[in-house]
């Protein structure tokens, strides 16, 4: 009797430890470095803060950061303060702000920046007689007068050989907003060589060689309702 119940308790053990080692391989073991539960109520572990940070996308009206441009001591722009030669509270910033403030397109550092560019097509279609180039640029009057010296110079047989080696300074001379439209005048000094042949190829006036400084006050002008954004020269002069 004794020994059929030594033999069923074994029997016993035996299914215990089967069954105990089958749940434990099925189950795994607990080695510490398992994620804890996830809580939807706390904050965001920092790790994943910081990889998502490069894209998140502020909305609008939101700043990543404060403006650094923007002075409580001056009522100027931003855009009138970054202008390179432009001092601060001057008859200048003045003028630029007035001008800012009647017509909202006017960036005063991207339209110097586009007057230059203007200046040197403007220069150069005039040296090579292109009045196709000129036309868009040039108000009506300031056109006509270009195209008469070019049909004149045609019209003697002469070429003029000019090379326009770069700027040395562009800057404001005058800025305002009347009769709805903005005016703004600028000065550029450049350095070019010029000279004028005849029909044998023979100079007649300047120098091909010489690089010499050309100094030009040019006003251009813009309606400030209009659509269109561009400028135009209307009118020039020398230093």
């Amino acid at each position: 009797m004794n020994s059929g119940n030594e033999i069923l308790n074994l029997i016993l053990l035996v299914i215990c430890i089967v069954v105990f080692l089958k749940l434990r391989s099925v189950l795994g073991r607990r080695t510490g470095s398992e994620r804890p539960p996830y809580d939807p109520y706390s904050a965001p572990e920092a790790k994943d803060e910081a990889q998502d940070n490069g894209n998140v996308i502020p909305l609008p009206g939101s700043r990543s950061k404060p403006e650094a441009d923007i002075d409580a001591q001056t009522t100027e722009p931003a855009s009138v303060r970054r202008v390179k030669g432009v001092e601060p509270g001057s008859a200048m910033a003045q003028q630029l702000t007035e001008l800012a403030l009647a017509d909202r397109t006017f960036e005063p550092a991207n339209f110097l920046e586009g007057a230059q560019m203007a200046y040197e097509m403007i220069v150069t279609g005039f040296a090579a007689g292109d009045k196709s180039a000129l036309k868009p640029l040039l108000a009506k009057e300031v056109f006509q007068s270009f195209e008469g010296v070019i049909d004149a110079r045609n019209d003697r047989n002469e070429k003029v050989d000019m090379v326009f080696v770069g700027l040395k300074k562009a800057e404001f001379v005058k800025a305002l907003a009347a009769d709805r439209r903005a005016r703004v005048t600028v000065r550029f000094v450049s350095e070019q060589t010029s000279c004028t042949k005849n029909a044998d190829g023979v100079v007649i006036e300047g120098d091909p060689v010489t690089v010499r400084d050309v100094t030009d006050v040019w006003t251009f002008e813009r309606e400030i309702s209009a659509r269109d954004p561009n400028w135009q020269l209307i009118a020039t002069s020398g230093a």
